[in-house]
């Protein structure tokens, strides 16, 4: 039976909102190919990639207190605002140098719109269906993260980098219009943070559920940093298919288990998702060992399935712990905790795109992969740990 919320106007509006402005932003994903062209190392490639994490770890804690008190409309609009004007920079200049900026700038507006619009989808929904509906929610970023790939590479092929930019940018203006439909769910409260919300927030990273975040991260931000040039060095012509793997399994995973977030719990879905996702780089650490870039070795089934567990993990993985930290959280605060519980996430995605860059340069991918899987099972047994709270009301 389909669920209420599916009839809710703003929850709708809200879903496909974010579809554009993430179709709009996936176009990105490719570019480590494009910097590795105008001969950037893998180092330079973790830095442009992992500077839209680093610039989200300092500002979603910052504006999630304000997005709390002046209320989330303001933020949608002007977060989808500055990721439009970013995305007009690779137009007119094409070095490193101006990538690693648009992608800051993509930081700041993406973090900015983020909070808001993700405590404005909370806002909307009861507690007892908050897992499967931000579920449902996640899902058009995965619709986009399928897509965008496939057209991205579509238009590479058929023009160049410059027209995928040009493109990326004609879809931001579609999110910009459409957010400006919709109304804020929480009004103003303030004019500023309530006092001590600066430690209150730190308070909120050393919870157990924050770290486990953070491992999450570690997983996904390696993966989508490094797989490209990974699979370009065993000559793999195309990794659409891992993208599509990747978004196909997170979707199917929350239309059709989503509601167990809700049913069995958060935890019940945390733990054995963390274990699933530390198997995909164990799988393509064995790939990196056995397969050369002249080995007739079926790569690319084995990338397809790495991209079904990975995308299978982070299915569960982002509702379950958003439903958790914002069950934790008290209303006043919701925006608050989803900009620590999302900087988390981007603390793990920096640290892959940095320190793993450094670590594929120095000791290759194969040790790069294997490094990483014990590290992703270090934080599956934290989540071993994690609480089974009640939801808290809505």
């Amino acid at each position: 039976m389909p669920s209420p919320i599916l009839a809710h106007n703003a929850f709708v509006r809200a879903t496909l909102t974010n579809f554009f402005f993430s179709l709009s932003l996936n176009g990105y994903v490719l570019l480590p190919l494009h910097v590795h062209a105008l001969g950037g190392t893998d180092v330079a490639i973790g830095l442009v990639m992992g500077v839209y994490s680093a610039v989200g770890i300092v500002c979603q804690p910052l504006v999630g207190p304000w997005v709390d008190a002046l209320g989330r409309r303001l933020f949608m609009v002007s977060g989808t605002a500055l990721v439009l004007g970013a995305s007009l920079l690779p137009i007119a200049f094409d070095s490193i140098g101006v990538f690693a900026l648009v992608r800051a700038l993509h930081g700041v507006g993406f973090s900015v719109y983020f909070v808001a619009m993700f405590s404005y989808v909370v806002d909307l929904v009861p507690a007892a269906q908050r897992g499967w509906a931000l579920g449902i929610f996640g899902v058009s970023g995965f619709v986009a993260t399928a897509v965008a790939p496939l057209l991205g590479e579509w238009i590479v092929r058929q023009a160049s980098f410059r027209m995928l930019f040009v493109i990326s940018a004609l879809l931001g203006t579609v999110p910009l219009a459409l957010v400006l439909r919709l109304g804020g769910s929480r009004p103003a409260v303030a004019t500023a943070p309530a006092p001590g919300w600066a430690r209150a927030g730190l308070e909120d990273v050393l919870q157990r559920h924050m770290v486990v975040s953070l491992f999450f991260g570690l997983g996904s931000g390696t993966i989508f940093a490094f797989l490209p040039t990974f699979a370009q060095s065993l000559a793999v012509a195309t990794l659409s298919l891992f993208y599509t793997a990747y978004a196909g399994a997170a979707i199917a995973v929350r239309v059709f288990g989503g509601r167990l977030i809700d049913t069995r719990g958060r935890r019940a879905v945390i733990v054995p998702s963390m274990f699933l996702q530390a198997s995909a780089p164990a799988l393509l650490a064995i790939m990196g060992i056995l397969v050369t870039r002249t080995s007739t070795a079926p790569v690319v089934p084995v990338l397809f399935l790495a991209g079904l567990l990975s995308g299978g993990a982070h299915g569960f993985l982002y509702p379950g712990l958003a439903a958790l930290v914002t069950d934790l959280a008290r209303p006043a605060r919701r925006a608050t905790a989803v900009g620590v519980f999302s900087a988390m996430f981007l603390v793990g995605q920096a640290a892959g795109a940095f320190l793993f860059g450094w670590v594929a340069h120095t000791l290759g991918y194969a040790s790069m992969w294997t490094i990483l899987a014990f590290s992703l099972l270090a934080g599956a047994a934290l989540s071993m740990g994690l609480a089974r709270p009640a939801p808290a009301a809505a």
